[in-house]
């Protein structure tokens, strides 16, 4: 039974390799078209990979008003930022429509490691014979940075950003935990809504794991070393899968309550019906999924929704050759044979902007009524006993459960319905 603070999606805003918008986006989605290519920033270099899921096309001057506030602000801000102004339109959303108290912001960040060439004069006079000096770092980067250098990559600033821009003066959080901050995020949005915070929450998350300086810092173990153009790689779920791809690339949302919308006419996309959160002690090789197995089951009961009410569950499969098994297991145990979509098939790992992009595509799905096909799955894994989707499929029920975890032990679900 509908009520008046039921949490409901109205506008969707997404800046992706696979296109700028929601239209482009799902267009993509549908056709089958990937966003993996020959990133510009990884060209000419020694590394082992070059190809990934880069947003081409994409001019934050549309975007960002006033145009000066782009000097402090790196890609993913800007990116960030971008989503949540198509979103806010996508809303139709009027500036000042809304009292500013009880709107506001949450969004999924990452830490943000600056951009090579800004940081090439400080190192090269921070080396003495070849070797870095560590005690003449602070001189060097005081006199060859930005003076403002540092706003440009504060997590925070994305959504701080967005709420000045937007006179936006409710609750304003950034969460940074990696793969699940994006639906983190949603997952707080939602409760400010629900606890009456809050009418209107512009909620996402940005993120780049292509940028070459968070490269050297993460590695490159879990990249598949399938590199060839046309791409054949991320493989979720698939026998040969050999790791994951990465990407960039930012999603917003608004989300409402449902008297809110109504009252103002809005356009019901989705409803938010059910989360969880669950973590699980250790790191990479010693992770076992249970925070995986619980976030889908906290988030079934959370929604008081029947396993086989679900049409279809979005995954966090990106290639990965243990997590995609604990993920695909969990699902086959609690959803059975439900079709499953594995978005990063055609854009890689995003980040912390993957839970809100991949969240999108099922607001999409739901809206549309139709689960897109998951690329370059073509030989089953015994290992992975899930329903992959290999052609455009037609929705035979609304609900859709989303689920983003990471190497870390987090994970996170979160369950959509029609509105």
């Amino acid at each position: 039974m509908p009520t008046a603070r039921d949490v409901v999606i109205t506008g969707l805003g997404v800046v992706s390799p696979i296109g700028v918008g929601r239209e482009a986006f799902w267009g993509s989605l549908t056709s089958g078209k990937s966003g993996i290519r020959a990133v510009t920033e990884l060209g000419g270099t020694d590394l082992p990979f070059a190809i990934g899921g880069e947003v081409v096309g994409f001019e934050p001057k549309e975007y960002v008003q006033p145009r000066k506030t782009l000097k402090v602000m790196c890609r993913e801000i800007q990116a960030g930022y971008s989503a949540a102004m198509l979103a806010i339109a996508d809303a139709k959303l009027a500036k000042g429509a809304i009292e500013p108290a009880r709107l506001g912001i949450v969004m999924g960040s990452e830490m943000l490691y600056g951009e090579v060439p800004e940081m090439r004069d400080v190192f090269t006079h921070t080396a003495v014979d070849g070797k870095f000096q560590y005690d003449l770092w602070g001189t060097n980067a005081m006199r060859d940075l930005f003076p403002l250098w540092m706003l440009k990559y504060l997590p925070n600033m994305a959504a701080c950003h967005i709420g000045i821009a937007i006179d936006a003066r409710g609750p304003n959080n950034s969460i940074v935990q990696g793969a699940v901050s994006s639906l983190l995020a949603v997952i707080e949005a939602m409760s400010a809504i629900q606890r009456g915070a809050a009418d209107v929450m512009i909620v996402g998350g940005s993120g780049s794991l292509i940028n070459f300086s968070a490269l050297t810092f993460r590695g490159w173990e879990q990249i598949s070393k399938q590199q060839q153009l046309p791409a054949v790689s991320p493989r979720p779920f698939d026998l040969n899968r050999d790791g994951v791809l990465l990407g960039e690339g930012a999603g917003c949302l608004v989300l409402e309550s449902r008297e809110h919308a109504e009252k103002r006419g809005a356009t019901l996309l989705a409803q938010v019906i059910g989360s969880a959160s669950r973590c699980e002690a250790g790191r990479g090789p010693t992770i076992q999924g249970t925070a995986i197995d619980q976030s889908i089951a906290g988030a079934l009961r959370s929604s008081q929704l029947d396993p086989a009410s679900v049409g279809h569950v979005n995954a966090e499969a990106g290639g990965s050759v243990k997590f995609d098994a604990l993920e695909a297991q969990a699902i086959q145990k609690h959803l059975g044979d439900v079709p499953v979509f594995a978005p990063k098939s055609y854009f890689g790992d995003l980040g912390a902007g993957s839970g809100a992009v991949e969240l999108i595509a099922s607001v999409l799905a739901i809206h549309q009524q139709q689960i897109p096909a998951t690329l370059n799955f073509e030989t089953p894994d015994p290992a992975c006993p899930v329903n992959v989707t290999r052609t455009t499929t037609p929705l035979a029920k609304s609900a859709a459960l989303v689920l983003n975890h990471s190497i870390f032990g987090q994970a996170a679900a979160v369950v959509l319905d029609a509105a």
